[in-house]
């Protein structure tokens, strides 16, 4: 579909930044380093506005650093765990502020965004138990589980499920509810989109999803429960919202987590969006289909906020 010279600037921008990766996953010669990469792209998503009504700054998540997003009105002390993408090899906090803050003004909500360590340097399960630390910190401080939701996009939203299960597996209480935003949750690409859908979706490929699967892994398996949350047991999470571009090349897979955690008596929602590309949601200040998701995502955290803690 369409979109507006806006929207298409921006994306194109995130598609040649995000392609800036390959040299670095290939093991080719670059007049750049990989960390200079990963500002560059930084750049790109910051590009993506923050609301007024909010503010934020660093924190210190038990010896993960990150970000909290405080909206101006809060409700009661509602925290939201965002966790970002960026195929574990790029993304960072700053790059996500504009998304939280839209997240943080629906909800009322404090956003916190831990900055895990990325791969290569950092390979599986690094991301995951970066983030578990992160959740446990929260929990450490007090805040009670059932004021707590997590949401993620990409590899942050398979992120949201695995984190949920290795919470669950380590004796610690579960958030109210989960969404999962463009989730990459097979590592395998198996599912049919991944080449019916190659070269619909800009922003992801095979060829792209391979080779960063790749330095994530170093060597694990990729039907491995802890990377692709498809494979995991996933028995007794709360609610989780699924949410896919039908462009995307992780549709298929994304609506196999959707179909797994049904199956496994998870209570789950599914949203396909025809026409959208992967994480649209990082255009909500400008896309009306990124707005929307957004507020959809938000409803639904909502309501598991309130049917877990009425009060």
């Amino acid at each position: 579909m369409p979109f507006s010279p806006l929207v298409q600037a921006r994306l194109d921008a995130w598609v040649a930044s995000a392609a800036d990766f390959g040299p670095f996953l290939l093991g080719q010669e670059t007049n750049t380093t990989l960390d200079e990469q990963r500002k560059a792209y930084e750049r790109v998503l910051s590009t993506h506005p923050v609301p007024a009504g909010v503010t934020w700054h660093d924190v210190d998540m038990g010896g993960v650093p990150g970000k909290v997003v405080v909206p101006d009105e809060r409700e009661g002390n509602r925290i939201l765990l965002y966790i970002h993408g960026g195929g574990y090899v790029g993304g960072s906090p700053t790059g996500y502020l504009g998304l939280a803050g839209h997240f943080a003004k629906r909800l009322g909500a404090n956003v916190f965004l831990p900055d895990y360590r990325l791969a290569p340097e950092h390979p599986f399960p690094a991301p995951i138990d970066d983030t578990l630390a992160s959740y446990r910190w929260l929990l450490d401080q007090g805040h009670d589980p059932k004021s707590i939701v997590f949401c993620g996009d990409s590899a942050g939203g398979a992120m949201v499920v695995s984190v949920m299960v290795k919470a669950r597996n380590a004796g610690l209480p579960l958030p109210a509810g989960g969404a999962a935003l463009s989730p990459w949750a097979n590592l395998e690409h198996t599912g049919a989109s991944i080449d019916n859908r190659d070269g619909l979706d800009p922003q992801a490929s095979r060829l792209g999803l391979t080779l960063l699967a790749k330095a994530f892994l170093n060597g694990a398996l990729p039907n491995d429960p802890d990377a692709s949350p498809v494979f995991a047991d996933v028995r007794g999470l709360p609610p989780i919202l699924v949410q896919i571009g039908e462009n995307e090349v992780m549709l298929s897979d994304a609506m196999r987590l959707a179909i797994h955690l049904g199956e496994n008596r998870v209570r789950v929602s599914l949203e396909v969006w025809p026409g959208m590309f992967h994480v649209w949601h990082m255009f909500a200040a400008i896309l009306p289909e990124g707005m929307q998701a957004v507020k959809n995502a938000a409803l639904f955290l909502d309501q598991a906020l309130r049917e877990r803690h009425p009060s």
